[in-house]
């Protein structure tokens, strides 16, 4: 029965364990929001500013150079050909911070419970050595407190001292 209920304790994550997993896992993602993501969001606006700048110089030449329709179409298709480009890597480049975070989180988390499970392996262990050490003595005592009433008689002592004698003598 204790098997039984020590394990349904392990396998059903108490309040307080859910509490703590939540609130680090929140602190985690704070840390970084305030250390990753400001640089992501500034790279990516480089790069947005970068492509929309980009963008306008392409549209900017078409208009000067509308009697050169081939050259002109050559250059819009280099600037379509930069942007796709430049957001391909920026997709690829945020959905690899993303990626990185999440496992990062994961693995934090996979720590914590390591950790839980030995704290509480360490507190089973702990309360086992307690509870033996006060059943040794509580066994003292009562047998102590038997013996101290079977003997509080002269009578019963020798008693006892002549049948010890006797039964050594007979042993012999």
């Amino acid at each position: 029965m204790f098997n039984h209920i020590f394990l349904a304790s392990i396998i059903e994550p108490e309040l307080g364990l859910i509490f703590w997993s939540v609130l680090t896992f929140g602190l985690l993602l704070i840390v970084l929001k305030r250390i990753a993501w400001k640089p992501i969001m500034t790279g990516i606006q480089e790069r947005e500013t970068s492509i929309t700048n980009a963008l306008a110089e392409a549209e900017k030449a078409r208009a000067e150079m509308r009697n050169l329709h081939s050259e002109n179409e050559k250059l819009l298709q280099d600037a379509r050909n930069e942007r796709d480009k430049m957001l391909k890597e920026a997709k690829e480049i945020k959905d690899k911070i993303v990626s990185d975070a999440k496992n990062a989180a994961a693995e934090e988390v996979k720590l914590m419970r390591i950790q839980a499970t030995e704290a509480i392996e360490k507190e089973k262990e702990s309360a086992k050595r307690e509870l033996k050490d006060f059943t040794v003595n509580l066994a003292m005592e009562a047998a102590s407190k038997i013996l101290r009433k079977e003997l509080a008689h002269s009578d019963v002592q020798e008693a006892l001292v002549d049948s010890l004698i006797s039964s050594s003598a007979n042993n012999n």
